[in-house]
């Protein structure tokens, strides 16, 4: 974050030519911020992004744009949102000089996994030539950890046994590697694992090292995006009182969490009476230049309202909008 934000130092607040890969400096800080739990601000930096327009990013920016929106759209439950956005990350992919070391179907993967489509994810993975007893390597790495997560999902406990022994593979490389964020999710799911398996104190004791590791940066949705079986190891982690009040935290930003409804969650970001407006038209059956009479305005500013309407609902199409829009009864409200 600190990096970012020296970066950001010599761009012009208003007027004036702004370098380009400015609007991949806020896509990388909302990264920051989501995994921190702060959704709010993740999402206004993706917006200021998005705002600055694509001449002020570098190639890649748009598909790490898509990216970064589904990951926040999978924190806040709209797991069918996430995979929308990451089927357009995927088509707006462009390498560079640097390693996919995140590719986009490892991340489909996992939301797939999260949706129960566990069968989906397996044929991911074969059609990768994924393996417990491949050659671990950091190129790999992200994949072998959605691998780890996608033997624990499945129910028969000779799966649970691969898993662990994945992950033991894996936390040697991510220690020797000095990957400290790798390092922590591979220690929460191997917490999750052993409970699994019903060796609660080793859980725990992984679990507490991962609570060490994440408290001075700020780690959160690592832990809460595992949701119910982290809850019962958090609240036993809390009763051995050695975990102090970051397990509170953690507890916490559960149980907010698990209270609102995947669905019926509130915005992070509001929409404008404006984009109300928009959105509401959007359910009709007029086109974009229709929309922009009836409303006054300019076809450009009508896009930009619509670009602004996606982002916040998370979608990638006129017609996701209007279906996520009713989910939230956004429309019902305006029409109020």
């Amino acid at each position: 974050m600190r990096t970012y934000e020296q970066t950001l130092q010599g761009v012009p607040e208003h007027g004036g030519p702004v370098l380009r890969g400015t609007a991949d400096m806020y896509v990388g800080m909302s990264e920051v911020h989501r995994e921190r739990d702060d959704l709010h601000a993740a999402t206004q930096q993706l917006l200021r992004s998005q705002e600055l327009g694509e001449h002020t990013g570098l190639p890649q920016n748009q598909y790490r744009w898509q990216v970064a929106m589904a990951r926040i759209a999978e924190a806040e439950g709209n797991l069918a949102g996430a995979l929308d956005l990451l089927n357009e990350a995927e088509r707006l992919y462009m390498g560079d000089m640097f390693p996919n070391v995140r590719p986009v179907p490892a991340l489909k993967a996992r939301v797939l996994i999260a949706q129960g489509r566990v069968g989906e994810a397996l044929g991911w993975a074969r059609q990768q030539g994924l393996s417990v007893d491949d050659d671990l390597s950091y190129l790999r790495e992200f994949e072998h950890i959605t691998l780890a997560r996608m033997l624990l999902a499945q129910r028969a406990e000779a799966s649970v046994h691969e898993a662990a022994r994945l992950l033991e593979r894996l936390l040697l490389a991510a220690e020797e590697g000095g990957r400290t964020g790798r390092v922590i999710e591979i220690l929460v799911l191997q917490a999750l694992t052993r409970q699994r398996l019903r060796n609660i104190p080793a859980a725990l004791a992984c679990l507490e090292r991962a609570v060490t590791l994440a408290e001075p940066e700020g780690y959160v949705r690592v832990f809460v995006d595992e949701g119910p079986p982290m809850a019962s190891l958090l609240k036993a982690l809390a009763k051995q009182g050695t975990a102090g009040n970051y397990v509170r935290r953690l507890l916490a930003a559960l149980a907010e969490t698990e209270h609102d409804s995947p669905v019926k969650q509130a915005l992070i970001e509001p929409l404008s009476e404006r984009e109300l407006d928009v959105l509401r038209l959007l359910g009709s059956e007029l086109d974009g230049p229709a929309i922009a009479r009836e409303l006054s305005v300019s076809l450009n500013t009508m896009r930009t309202h619509t670009k602004n309407i996606y982002a916040k609902l998370a979608v990638t199409s006129r017609r996701a909008a209007v279906r996520r829009a009713a989910e939230l009864g956004l429309l019902r409200t305006h029409n109020r």
